[in-house]
């Protein structure tokens, strides 16, 4: 993703607010298994499925 402006970046649907979030460099090796947009997202999603 070097050289690619924010505005074009590739974008998701967080499973747990629906809020939209964009790629991060820190996802670049799992940007296909990431659902959640934060920590917090994915804490509460484990709690609702219990």
């Amino acid at each position: 993703m070097k050289g690619v402006k924010k505005q074009n970046l590739p974008s998701k649907v967080c499973a747990v607010c629906g809020k939209p979030f964009t790629w991060r460099k820190k996802w670049e090796r799992v940007w296909e298994d990431v659902k959640y947009c934060s920590d917090r997202c994915r804490a509460n999603s484990k709690k609702a499925v219990v």
